[in-house]
C-alpha cells in the first residue's frame, strides 16, 4: 500500500532556502514518475517539479525554473525538493504524488507541507 508523506516546510525569509522531503513508501520509483505539487486556497493543485518516465530527466513550471531542483533517494523511496531564492507567492502546501494530468492515476494524496514566505 502506497503512503506519501511530506516534511520539511516552514516559515522563512524571502531569499531563503528549504529542502522538502517525501517518504514515499509502496512507490517503485522506475515505474512511477514522481513530482512535487503545491496548492494555495481556492486554486489547482499545481505541478512545480518532476521526474519523467523512467526518471531519466526532470521538468519544472516556468515559475521554479533555475530555482528548485528535484531529486531522489532511489533506495530510501524518498523524493525532495530544494527551494532556493524563495518568493512570497511560493506560499503553498506542498505534496508529492505521481507525475499525472489524470485523477485516476494519482496514490493517495499525503498531508502536504506549509511553506511559507514572507515578504
Amino acid at each position: 500500500q502506497v503512503q506519501l508523506v511530506e516534511s520539511g516546510g516552514g516559515l522563512v525569509q524571502a531569499g531563503g532556502s528549504l529542502r522538502l522531503s517525501c517518504a514515499a513508501s509502496g512507490v517503485t520509483f522506475s515505474l512511477n514518475p514522481m513530482g512535487w505539487y503545491r496548492q494555495t486556497p481556492g486554486k489547482q493543485r499545481e505541478l512545480v517539479a518532476g521526474f519523467t518516465r523512467g526518471g531519466v530527466s526532470t521538468n519544472y513550471a516556468d515559475s521554479v525554473k533555475g530555482r528548485f531542483t528535484i531529486s531522489r533517494d532511489n533506495a530510501k523511496t524518498i523524493i525532495y525538493l530544494e527551494m532556493n531564492s524563495l518568493k512570497p507567492e511560493d506560499t503553498a502546501v506542498y505534496y508529492c504524488n505521481r507525475v499525472s494530468q489524470s485523477n485516476s492515476l494519482f496514490f493517495p494524496w499525503g498531508q502536504g507541507t506549509q511553506v511559507t514566505v514572507s515578504s
